[in-house]
């Protein structure tokens, strides 16, 4: 069987340096995880919560059905933009849209809702919206321009 480790050897020597150094670059200039991923991960999760959490839950059983699965819809799309950012940069705005429609479904899908339920769903909601934004905000960079090797420039 062939040896085809490189130990003692320079990484410059490594015949896949400039394919690695590009992938690293790229890797260095994608979005930071930390800074807007995980919050949304967190409000999806708050908002899966938040019927037991603030007490709406035994009286509005719909509205918290409402609440977990567009909590669970949230945590996707932050799942989403942690696996997959460059697929996933269009859904910021998509995320955007969740928010405002966290922040006005009390009053669209209940007739008279509790305060304590339009409170919690219009701070998340503007939590939500204003994560979409910052998110929407750091990729509208990060869209590679350059052709593909071999492809002429327009």
């Amino acid at each position: 069987m062939a040896d085809i480790s490189h130990r003692g050897e320079a990484m410059t020597t490594h015949p896949d340096v400039h394919e690695m150094r590009a992938r690293y670059d790229k890797m260095l200039g994608r979005r930071d995880v930390a800074f807007i991923d995980a919050p949304v991960f967190l409000v999806g999760l708050y908002c899966i919560i938040s019927p037991w959490v603030v007490g709406f839950s035994a009286s509005q059983a719909d509205f918290a059905t409402h609440n977990l699965i567009v909590g669970i819809a949230v945590g996707l799309l932050a799942l989403g933009f942690t696996v997959a950012p460059e697929r996933m940069y269009g859904m910021s705005w998509a995320l955007c849209a969740v928010g405002i429609w966290l922040a006005v479904s009390p009053w669209v899908l209940i007739t008279n809702p509790e305060t304590s339920l339009i409170w919690n769903n219009v701070i998340v909601g503007a939590l939500t919206f204003l994560l979409g934004l910052m998110a929407a905000w750091q990729v509208r960079g990060t869209r590679d321009t350059t052709p593909p090797p071999g492809a002429e420039p327009i």
